[in-house]
């Protein structure tokens, strides 16, 4: 029996010890990192950017009415002439019932004044209002008609729908959006360029793109100044035309910008390639010294002593202490001690 408690006991005691070294095991810390690549001595200015359509456009009814169904979702592809939603057609209806009515009745009028006419037994100012009246009638078929129609709402271009703006059951008013259609086949991307640095910005300046919610990266394509100043910023609108073909850039997504300029800075002019990092990611020291944090291949974060030159943008030279290749951590480091375990 005493054999059994104390074998009881030790199997506890062996649990517990191991349930502690568990708890003592910590989990990976998550960040946000950056591969560092040489910019061959060119001098590379980053932004944050936001994808925007190229042209988007409200589809209205041009009359009042409830809105019966909807054809399309948010997010669906639609082509030019293809069904958005119909309007309670009832009234239309009706209207043009009355009016193909009017134009029987105006033509048969005009058929047996005809012969009245041509023996020339009509007077001529007689003959003269029936055929205003068969116009008239024509007039009022074809608004009826029309009008019918118009309870069809269509898709004017091609493009995904953006947004519904009314449902179904809904009265809709003139010249009030049911939905928008954005035209993404080209997108747009903005950034917000410093007073200072717009001037080094032409339409043809090369530019990069990586938008990490795809995890894609894109050339720029033709670059679009805006020529009026944020009040409060300083700062200039650039746009940059990006070909979107597999539709997969969306508008919306935060991308990162980066415009390269051929202008070196002088106290870089001769040392080659260079390696730039986001200024918030250089950290300083207990001792005044700045580091990064990086990487190792254990996936442990070290502190790595850097120095710095000019900045760019939101961005910093490196002059030393980094390498090709090597993965600095640009977002979670707050919570990091050397050594920390991460994941990224």
């Amino acid at each position: 029996m005493k054999r059994s408690v104390l074998g009881l006991l030790v199997i506890i005691a062996l649990y517990s010890c191991s349930e502690k070294n568990t708890s003592k095991v910590k989990a990976p810390i998550r960040v946000v990192t950056e591969v560092v690549h040489a910019t061959n001595g060119e001098n590379g200015q980053t932004y944050v950017g936001i994808v925007e359509e190229r042209e988007a456009t409200a589809v209205s009814f041009t009359g009042m009415g409830v809105v019966k169904r909807l054809y399309v979702r948010e997010g669906q592809v639609v082509r030019r002439g293809q069904l958005i939603a119909e309007m309670d057609d009832t009234q239309a209806r009706n209207i043009l019932s009355g009016a193909e009515a009017q134009m029987t009745q105006a033509n048969d009028a005009l058929h047996r004044y005809q012969m009245l006419h041509d023996n020339g037994s009509l007077p001529e100012v007689q003959w003269v209002e029936i055929q205003s009246k068969v116009a008239q009638a024509k007039s009022q078929l074809e608004v009826a008609k029309k009008n019918l129609a118009d309870c069809r709402l269509v898709a004017p271009v091609n493009g995904i729908v953006g947004k519904k703006m009314i449902g179904a059951g809904e009265t809709a008013l003139p010249s009030q959006a049911v939905v928008s259609i954005l035209d993404i086949s080209i997108v747009k991307v903005k950034v917000a360029v410093p007073e200072s640095e717009v001037s080094g910005i032409s339409a043809n300046t090369p530019s990069y793109i990586k938008v990490e919610a795809i995890d894609r990266s894109f050339a720029g394509g033709k670059i679009e100044k805006g020529v009026v100043a944020d009040a409060l910023t300083h700062t200039y609108d650039v746009r940059i035309n990006v070909v979107n073909s597999e539709r997969n850039l969306l508008p919306g997504m935060v991308a990162s910008v980066r415009f390269e300029s051929h202008a070196i800075p002088p106290s870089l002019k001769d040392e080659g390639s260079i390696y730039t990092v986001p200024v918030a990611s250089v950290q300083r020291n207990a001792n005044g010294g700045l580091f990064v944090w990086t990487i190792a291949k254990d996936s442990t974060a070290h502190r790595t002593d850097v120095s710095i030159g000019d900045t760019k943008g939101n961005r910093v030279i490196l002059k030393s202490g980094v390498s090709e290749n090597q993965r600095v951590i640009t977002e979670g480091y707050h919570k990091l001690s050397e050594g920390t375990k991460v994941v990224f």
